[in-house]
């Protein structure tokens, strides 16, 4: 696991060693190991790494035999032995062990279409000297991040937006289309950031440049969902069994420990059942509760614990954690609106204590089918049969019933067609509610459509089976720009890697083939998953309700945080941004403190106003945009002077340890 960075000139400018320097200290905490940099002429790569895989030997960046090909990597290659092999059968020569020179030879071998043959969660950058071309790659399900735009006649790229932002000639410019989806949906679109011209690389594509030529961006992997009826449910058990024990074998390939996320749900307690079958020591496994118990679940993570006697660690939140607040904010790299950050940021800090790779069991729910949205829609489609004026009525009563009554938003989202009607449900802030938020200049940039347009297109016209196309959906959109965004964003915090079995791709394309039918069963979700589980995990956690990695934010803005949510949303530096309605602001707050349910629009609102104290007030350099100390950064060793000519020069710097998160 790494941070990467890196510039292509595209009109001869020069690239500072020093620039790359910036790039690399803006994410020292996805690296605190070592830090490696490639300057030839035309192209600089940088990165920092966190030593997983060949930890003496495995500098990057890493070249091929004659230095004409230049590898950087963020994350890790599953089945890069299997791969190295049939690379040296193929005459190729490696200098190290690890996972990162595989993609330069089978670049050599297959150009462009190399990503194809990689097994891993992964965002990389290899540089082409005699072609002048750079190939950047995201992995299929958008497991690790990839950042890149075009600023001055530079193309820049980097793991993180913040390293992007170290450059003078990137303009903190908002875009008003992610802030359009952060209000809706509560994160930034999946090939736009927060900051005008500065995109993400989307899960499954890869992107060329060439010298002259505009950035080409082509998706090489795709899912589909086609159910083999042909395959009976009992041989689906049998394989389902045998691809989940090979994606949590694979994901254990490490040369350092690897423990476990464990939250005593369903997904993380299969991914520590299918490593204790193969464990020659004692799994270490890492768990967060609440003091309030509808939150708590830590009794049901202890039960998986004693299953399998794993050397288990646990932390009890308070509220006091929001004290952290402007270190998700850092951390988090853009406005984000799911508050299971929290929790997610502190049991990777426990973890970082004990071990450098957790497995997490996230993905199960999309795959599965395990959202309770999913038995809501499956009683909700009834309404599809509802005549127009029928929805003409409900809507009309609706607006005419006063605000707060009981009813009036049931009516409104019944009355809506459905694929608006399922996207109604997730939808922090309604189209009225942004216009009213919004300020007059605001509103004149801003467009509702652009955010919620994708998705309903999608919905609109899908031929799947409903279940199918919903999975689909979070698969593109929930997955990547939630949920494995918060988890990549808060173990990196702590430099901690983790990992994902249940999103190995081999697995994912077998889910796609196992019929809707078996997924959800009336209200049973998680149908075959639960089967095939069943005896090698306790009845206990199989069958009980699911909860999810709830955060008691509602009794917390009403209790001892209300003073500083109302102090951080009202305040001078936030009026004067004049972004949104500073009286519909305290609305919501009051509307808050008499019982209405609005604290995931209020966490969005602060995540989107710390972001912008940290990004977009704070002009300065590193000095300036670091946040509090929490723990010792290691002392960054000079990397030398500006580099230019034709020659190449590749250099690392080894740091001393980490600190203690």
């Amino acid at each position: 696991m790494c941070g990467i960075a890196g510039i292509v000139s595209l009109h001869n400018q020069p690239i500072e060693a020093e620039e790359l320097h910036a790039m690399c200290a803006a994410m020292v905490r996805r690296g605190p190991d070592d830090e490696g940099m490639y300057l030839g002429d035309g192209a600089g790569l940088a990165m920092r790494r966190l030593s997983i895989i060949d930890i003496q030997t495995g500098h990057q960046p890493v070249c091929n035999e004659d230095a004409s090909i230049w590898v950087v990597l963020n994350g890790e290659i599953y089945n890069y032995r299997e791969l190295r092999s049939q690379l040296e059968q193929a005459g190729h020569t490696f200098r190290t062990s690890t996972d990162t020179e595989v993609i330069v030879h089978l670049y050599e071998d297959r150009g462009e279409a190399c990503v194809d043959a990689l097994r891993g969660m992964f965002g990389f950058a290899l540089w082409d000297e005699r072609r002048r071309r750079l190939l950047l790659a995201r992995d299929r399900l958008g497991i690790k991040p990839l950042y890149f735009g075009t600023m001055a006649g530079r193309f820049l790229f980097a793991s993180e937006l913040k390293a992007i932002l170290q450059i003078s000639d990137v303009e903190r410019v908002l875009n008003w289309s992610s802030l359009s989806h952060l209000l809706t949906y509560g994160t930034t679109p999946p090939e736009e950031s927060m900051i005008e011209g500065i995109h993400k690389l989307e899960p499954g594509h890869r992107l060329l440049l060439e010298q002259g030529k505009e950035p080409l961006i082509e998706r090489y992997w795709d899912i589909r969902f086609t159910p083999n009826t042909r395959r009976s449910e009992e041989d689906t058990i049998e394989e389902l069994q045998a691809r989940l024990q090979e994606a949590v074998r694979y994901h254990q390939v490490s040369d350092v420990p690897v423990g476990a996320f464990l939250s005593g749900g369903i997904d993380s307690s299969s991914v520590v059942a299918m490593m204790a079958r193969t464990a020659t020591t004692r799994i270490k496994t890492f768990s967060i509760g609440w003091h309030e118990q509808e939150y708590n679940e830590l009794p049901y993570a202890r039960l998986i614990a004693q299953r399998f006697g794993t050397d288990h660690h646990e932390l009890v939140l308070a509220p006091d954690v929001f004290d952290l607040m402007d270190h998700l904010a850092w951390d988090l790299d853009e406005p984000f609106g799911d508050a299971s950050a929290i929790p997610t940021y502190m049991v990777s800090k426990l973890a970082a204590q004990h071990v450098k790779v957790v497995l997490s069991g996230d993905g199960g729910d999309e795959l599965f089918g395990g959202y309770d949205k999913y038995v809501v829609e499956s009683r909700e489609r009834m309404t599809r049969f509802l005549p127009p004026f029928m929805r003409s009525l409900l809507a009309q009563a609706s607006r005419r019933w006063p605000n707060g009554v009981r009813g009036k938003n049931s009516l409104r989202h019944f009355s809506l067609p459905g694929p608006e009607r399922y996207l109604d449900a997730s939808t922090l802030f309604k189209e009225e509610h942004q216009t009213s938020l919004l300020t007059p200049v605001v509103r004149q940039h801003h467009a509702f459509l652009s955010a919620a347009g994708p998705r309903l297109e999608r919905l609109a016209h899908s031929t799947d089976h409903w279940l199918s196309t919903l999975q689909d959906l979070d698969l593109r959109h929930y997955l990547p720009l939630d949920i494995l965004t918060k988890v990549d964003r808060m173990s990196m915090a702590h430099s901690l890697e983790s990992r994902v079995p249940l999103l190995d791709h081999p697995l994912v394309e077998f889910a796609a083939t196992i019929p809707a039918e078996w997924k959800l069963r009336g209200s049973r979700t998680k149908y075959i998953f639960v089967r095939a589980l069943r005896g090698l995990v306790p009845d206990a956690t199989l069958d009980r309700p699911k909860k999810g990695f709830g955060v008691p934010l509602g009794r917390w803005f009403r209790g001892a945080l209300r003073p500083m949510v109302r102090e951080l949303l009202l305040a001078d530096t936030s009026r004067r941004r004049g972004l949104f309605n500073a009286a519909r602001v305290e609305q919501l707050l009051d509307q808050h403190d008499r019982g209405q349910p609005l604290d995931q629009q209020l966490w969005t609102l602060m995540s989107f106003e710390l972001w912008c104290r940290t990004f977009l007030d704070r002009r300065g350099g590193m000095e300036a945009q670091t946040p509090p100390a929490r723990a010792v950064v290691p002392p960054m060793h000079p990397i030398g002077r500006r580099l230019s000519g034709t020659k190449a020069v590749a250099f690392h710097a080894a740091l001393p340890q980490k600190s203690a998160s």
